[in-house]
């Protein structure tokens, strides 16, 4: 049972948890059907320690910016000012959305009110909309991503007609404007605004659109059926087509054509993007390298924060659409490591660029591809300011994908963490489901389940792939047929009080990398050598401020391990989850393992150099080495050598 009404009937309720308007919206024909569809914002939201960790953006830089920072301050052109007119108030509004409303929080939903309601109110005549320099097509399609957001969770009545209005505008005018520059790389992020209106008006007009957006936008496709560019691309490569951020975008958008398309060759094109990108460019932390195109596989080559919070948000909506459980693999490792691994535990600060191997951050020029000497810096807006405005989506839409609707409307559990789920099930009946868990840094979940009355609807519950082992009771009776990497399927009648447990076996692993080092992983978890830090201030820009951050521990250590049995040589101690679990001296699991120092292994143009060629020898002591994940640690080694036996 699905919503499917006039414009006025369907945002009279948006965000009325105790009507229809929790439920999904399914696409129309001639759509491909989704394989999960995502639930109206608001519908799940943080618990435990990942509202605390929603709480601490809010409390940083997020909840702040507009405050200090004049981009998107009061003189933002997208304010009716006179200021930055181009892409960095839709950034900024863009994860401020669902920041906002998934806290509840008054002072931040009366900042986004601002924002929207001098965007709606502004709109032209002719259906053109934002502030009146600005002639790129691109930075209006970040703001409809925002519009809609803020469309589901307000309810706001006048979004779906402006956005009519603006579609219209548009498609009359691109033979005169056509996309260029960032918008014809971009061109799939409008694609999700414009198949949100057309599930919702049923406008084949919008079809159209979507097709010439197709029609005028990069080949990511053919870019990919013939990848030409597999290694750290030179300065004579550099285009728009190697930009780490585009390909991070890029990730979904042949998965978004093909709902258009129903081609299976686009299909397959997502695949084939996601194997070349990972053959020839991932990185131990779980995210493509790029600083700021494509940048190979050392892991001293940083990746950009954009392409971080895109890339994950590109992942959530393939996971919705193809509902790969592999999907939801990659998404947890990215929002469970490199994310809260490029700021500071109180994310006042955050680097441009972070390095899997990062042992020094300071002002220094080192091998990137063409960023400069600030790039990995903590702090305000090291190297260019739009990661300063953008960053702000990667934990709230994580949290907004953790659940999703099954086409027979039922729930599925796509990605884990502590949360509350309430929508509308089979036979419309109202139903929330509690996740209290301290994953990913413990094994264990439990879901409540509190239908209004008793109903029968299916739950689906992704087993992550690295999880042997994995168990699940209902009422403390063992499910049978639990397949890691894949969606466990309980369809029964649930009642208020159901109880499901989870238990994912987080055994350790080693993956292996460039020359031959090797990671360290244990659920979603990748784990770095906790080197000591030093942070110095090296520019006041109060409320925020600029890092330097030193090594005060030695860095250089090859790990003594059996990778077939990492668990022989590895110890593992729990420790509390507390208010910063992302900071070194929070991190709320550690690892003893041993290791020897390779004096030869030094810095290189101010970064670690590349890994030695495993295996390596070493006369020097043998030494317990602590590891925390990867998120915790602001200066690390991940990719380690492996010492000979």
């Amino acid at each position: 049972m699905r919503i499917s009404c006039s414009d006025a009937v369907f945002l009279a309720a948006v965000f009325c948890l105790e009507a229809a308007s929790a439920q999904a919206i399914r696409n129309r024909t001639p759509l491909a059907p989704n394989r999960f569809d995502s639930l109206p914002l608001g519908s799940v939201r943080p618990r435990g320690w990942l509202a605390r960790q929603l709480r601490i953006q809010a409390d940083g830089l997020s909840g702040h910016l507009d405050e200090f920072w004049p981009d998107v301050g009061p003189n933002s052109g997208w304010l009716g000012g006179t200021g930055e007119s181009w892409e960095r108030g839709p950034y900024f509004l863009d994860g401020l959305v669902p920041l906002a409303y998934l806290l509840d929080d008054q002072r931040l939903t009366s900042k986004v009110r601002g924002w929207m309601d001098w965007t709606i109110t502004h709109q032209r005549p002719d259906g053109s909309l934002g502030p009146e320099k600005n002639q790129d097509w691109w930075p209006n399609m970040i703001m409809l991503k925002a519009l809609t957001q803020y469309a589901e969770v307000s309810g706001d009545a006048r979004v779906i007609p402006l956005m009519r209005r603006y579609f219209a505008y548009q498609l009359r005018m691109m033979e005169s404007r056509p996309l260029k520059e960032w918008a014809v790389f971009r061109w799939g992020d409008e694609v999700l605004s414009v198949l949100w209106l057309y599930n919702r008006t049923g406008d084949t007009g919008l079809l159209d659109l979507a097709r010439k957006l197709r029609d005028e936008g990069h080949d990511w496709k053919g870019q990919f059926a013939d990848f030409a560019f597999t290694s750290k691309v030179n300065p004579q490569q550099l285009t728009l087509a190697t930009h780490v951020v585009n390909n991070a975008m890029a990730l979904k958008t042949e998965g978004e054509w093909w709902l258009v398309s129903r081609d299976n060759s686009d299909r397959a094109a997502v695949t084939r993007q996601l194997a070349e990108m990972d053959r020839y460019h991932l990185l131990p932390n779980g995210v493509h390298s790029g600083d700021e195109h494509y940048a190979g596989k050392n892991p001293s080559q940083g990746t950009e924060l954009c392409a971080v919070v895109e890339g994950m948000f590109s992942v959530e909506r393939l996971l919705a659409i193809f509902g790969d459980a592999a999907l939801g693999d990659r998404l947890e490792k990215m929002a469970y490591n490199p994310l809260p691994g490029t700021f500071s535990a109180d994310m006042w600060a955050h680097q441009y660029d972070q390095q899997p191997n990062q042992v020094l951050c300071t002002l220094h020029q080192r091998d990137w591809t063409n960023n400069g000497p600030d790039s990995n810096l903590f702090g305000l807006e090291p190297n260019f300011g739009c990661c300063t405005s953008n960053f702000h989506q990667g934990w709230p839409k994580f949290v907004a994908s953790l659940w999703m609707a099954t086409q027979d409307d039922g729930l599925a559990a796509v990605a884990y963490g502590p949360s509350e789920v309430r929508s509308v099930v089979r036979g419309g009946t109202k139903v929330a489901i509690a996740e209290d868990t301290l994953y990913p840094f413990r094994e264990k979940i439990s879901l409540k389940v509190s239908p209004e009355k008793p109903a029968h609807f299916p739950l689906e519950l992704r087993i992550p792939g690295w999880a042997a082992g994995a168990s699940i009771t209902v009422n403390g009776k063992p499910e049978n047929g639990i397949q890691p990497g894949s969606f466990h399927r309980i369809d029964r009648e649930w009642r208020a009080g159901d109880a499901v447990e989870l238990t994912f076996p987080m055994r350790l692993r080693v993956s292996r990398w460039y020359q031959d080092s090797v990671a360290i992983e244990g659920g979603p978890l990748v784990y770095s050598l906790k080197v000591g830090e030093e942070w110095k201030k090296l520019h006041d820009k109060s409320p925020a401020a600029d890092w330097e951050v030193y090594p005060a521990t030695p860095w250089n250590y090859a790990l003594a391990l059996d990778p077939a049995r990492p668990e022989s040589g590895i110890a593992m101690r729990e420790k509390q989850v507390g208010d910063y679990p992302f900071s070194p001296d929070g991190a709320p699991v550690e690892l003893v393992a041993k290791g020897r120092r390779i004096p030869e292994w030094r810095l290189l143009n101010g970064s670690a150099a590349p890994p030695p060629q495993s295996p390596v020898q070493s006369n020097e002591p043998l030494e317990s080495l602590t590891l925390i994940p990867y998120g915790s640690a602001k200066l690390r080694i991940t990719a380690f050598p492996l010492l000979s036996h």
